[in-house]
């Protein structure tokens, strides 16, 4: 199978193989090379972007800090403002 190069440097992964390797828009694609000079296409490993459940890594993480302290009293705490009397911090 043949496909064209654009000007960009880009080329179209035919649909089969997009279909074979479980690719979709967004999807991201490994490169390398076979010890006689041959590209190697696969999908990217996610193991280290996705958890089990698909999602990014760090969109899991989102709002999972508990603390007792409200959104002010922490930004105070990381402005160091109760350390600066000079400076008049959130309150």
């Amino acid at each position: 199978m043949t496909t064209t190069l654009t000007s960009k440097g880009q080329v179209t992964l035919p649909k089969k193989f997009r279909d074979y390797l479980g690719l979709g828009p967004g999807s991201a694609v490994d490169f390398s090379l076979d010890p006689h000079g041959k590209v190697i296409v696969s999908a990217a490993d996610h193991s280290d972007l996705h958890s089990q459940s698909g999602k990014r890594r760090f969109d899991v993480l989102r709002g999972s800090l508990s603390s007792c302290k409200s959104t002010d009293a922490l930004m105070n705490l990381l402005r160091n403002y109760d350390l600066d009397d000079e400076d008049p911090g959130l309150s």
